[in-house]
C-alpha cells in the first residue's frame, strides 16, 4: 500500500505542499477530465506529516530498507485495531491511512 502511495505523484505533491499551512493548492487531472481544483490547506496533522516524512524518505533514500515507524505510530492512534502487530488487510490501512489524514484537513 505504502509503495504504491509512493508512486501517486499528485499525493506526494499535495503533501509537499501540506507542509506549509496556509497555502492553497490547484489540483489538476488532465487523465480524469475534471475542473482544476483550488484547495486552502490547515496546518497539517500529525499523521498527514508523519505520511509527509515518510513518502520523503522513502524517495530520497539510498538504503534499500525504509522503517514507518512514526507513520505506524500515527496510524494506530487514529486505529487502535492496528496496535499489537497483528494481521491486517492492506485495504483496511489504506481506508484508515487516508480517512485519518482526511479528518485533518
Amino acid at each position: 500500500v505504502l509503495q504504491n502511495l509512493s508512486q501517486t505523484p499528485v499525493l506526494r505533491e499535495l503533501l509537499k505542499e501540506a507542509k506549509m499551512p496556509g497555502t492553497t493548492v490547484k489540483i489538476e487531472s488532465p487523465e480524469l477530465s475534471m475542473e482544476p481544483q483550488l484547495i486552502k490547506l490547515d496546518q497539517p496533522g500529525p499523521l498527514t506529516l508523519a505520511m509527509y516524512q515518510f513518502l520523503t524518505e522513502m524517495q530520497e533514500t539510498k538504503r534499500g530498507v525504509v522503517t514507518p515507524k512514526e507513520l505506524f505510530a500515527q496510524v494506530c492512534k487514529k486505529a487502535i485495531r492496528f496496535k499489537g502487530y497483528q494481521q491486517q488487510d492492506s485495504h483496511e490501512l489504506l481506508r484508515y491511512l487516508l480517512d485519518g489524514m482526511r479528518s485533518e484537513e
